[in-house]
């Protein structure tokens, strides 16, 4: 069952920096263990779409690493300079007695600059042939040998702060490497995980507008539709093809219902709260041709086992 979203809860705190989000977020996440409830509950309680995707994000890092601690952000440090397949992953892990080494550099870590655990993408010198074998590795922001630098603001969300990363000979304890294949089980899903926790989360927060605003009934009943679904898809393996199929449908439906409020926010123009969305509304379209390329693949996969 999914959270209660009723107007009696439609009024959200203004929410100026990550050191005011943090703390709702863990309050939410401690009431609501299941991550898709934190998502959809941190949207409706956000006042901007820039945290609602934060508390989306943390959401779907959850579900992807479950015994992730509660009380620190975390970020999945994967894209590099050449971007972030196998092959354009260089950052290296090398064997220093019963430990490894990491170095290398990230290119983006969302909430970077206010993360406290980062999940590394790295390749394993040792194991690496003609493909790259990846590894995650566990990193801690205080650990000797990182480098944690801010990158100036995006265009959409800019409250959401970003950071580059640089490891030097950074040790890495053989405990703090996670187990099986880096990319097929946790790179490649979280790109999933995130879609589905990140357009819960955005969709909720317009739930709570919608409310507030006194959206037509009919586009908060779909709308709400639209969010049962999300919180029946988050079940599914994040690896099927029917769940990359259900997705992509998920996210057509929800790409409509935003544009639609093009209209609706007219009725509010000069609040705080339009001229946010019209700034914000990019996020939604970050990855698209990527999106587009899971379902192709995932249509052809199921017509293959037919």
């Amino acid at each position: 069952m999914l959270p209660q979203l009723s107007a009696s809860q439609a009024t959200a705190q203004a929410c100026e920096s990550v050191a005011d989000w943090w703390p709702r977020h863990c309050a939410i996440a401690r009431e609501h263990p299941d991550p898709i409830h934190q998502a959809i509950v941190g949207g409706f309680v956000a006042d901007r779409v820039g945290w609602a995707f934060a508390s989306g994000y943390q959401a779907a890092l959850r579900a992807l690493f479950p015994d992730a601690p509660a009380d620190r952000i975390c970020a999945l440090c994967v894209t590099e300079a050449d971007g972030n397949s196998p092959k354009a992953i260089k950052s290296r892990l090398t064997k220093d007695g019963a430990g490894w080494l990491l170095n290398g550099a990230k290119r983006w870590s969302t909430l970077g600059p206010d993360g406290s655990l980062f999940f590394v993408a790295a390749r394993d010198e040792a194991a690496s042939r003609e493909r790259a074998a990846i590894r995650i590795a566990r990193v801690d922001s205080i650990a000797p040998g990182l480098k944690i630098e801010t990158v100036p603001a995006t265009k959409f969300v800019p409250e959401v702060p970003h950071a580059q990363l640089q490891f030097e000979n950074l040790k890495v304890a053989a405990g703090a490497l996670l187990p099986g294949d880096g990319y097929a089980d946790y790179v490649k899903p979280f790109r999933t995980v995130e879609d589905i926790h990140v357009q819960a989360a955005v969709l909720s927060y317009l739930m709570r507008e919608g409310q507030r605003l006194s959206w037509p009934q009919g586009w908060l009943e779909r709308l709400s539709a639209l969010l049962a679904s999300l919180g029946k898809i988050a079940d599914m393996p994040a690896a099927h093809a029917e769940t990359h199929i259900a997705l992509a449908g998920a996210l057509a439906i929800g790409a409509e219902l935003m544009r639609e409020t093009d209209a609706l926010w007219l009725q509010a123009a000069s609040e705080p709260a339009a001229l946010r969305w019209q700034r914000d509304k990019e996020l939604l379209q970050v990855a698209g041709k990527a999106r587009d390329l899971r379902t192709q693949r995932a249509w052809e996969r199921l017509r293959n086992t037919s």
